[in-house]
């Protein structure tokens, strides 16, 4: 019996674990709309947390259809603040360089010499 009441203890958990997990995702969609103003976001979390079965519920019916495009939209700035910052940090590799030193010879804007110059400090 004392089995049993361990895999029931653990259950349970794993539930009460499942169901915060759903209230957090509906509370950060809420406040992640941009649909939704200021006061209608307040409406909603102060439904959810009041009434949390039914004030998840009618999130779901509600608004459910358009939790994963907002959460794809947001995955997608993420990802692009990501690449950015990479990017920004890295800088550009010595073939991009060679590439824009080209570009300028055949501009005219640097010459030959200058050319050979900035190369051999860049390959070095």
């Amino acid at each position: 019996m004392p089995l049993l009441n361990i895999l029931w203890s653990i259950f349970v958990f794993f539930l009460f674990v499942a169901w915060i997990w759903v209230i957090v995702g509906v509370i950060s969609d809420v406040l992640r709309s941009k649909d939704l103003d200021g006061l209608a976001k307040g409406l909603w979390v102060l439904g959810i947390i009041v009434v949390p079965w039914l004030g998840v519920l009618a999130y779901f019916v509600l608004r459910g259809d358009g939790m994963a495009e907002r959460n794809a939209q947001a995955l997608a700035e993420v990802e692009e603040a990501k690449r950015a910052y990479i990017q920004g940090v890295v800088g550009t590799s010595t073939a991009d360089e060679l590439a824009k030193l080209a570009e300028l010879r055949d501009k005219g804007v640097i010459t030959d010499a200058e050319l050979e110059a900035h190369k051999a400090k860049l390959l070095g």
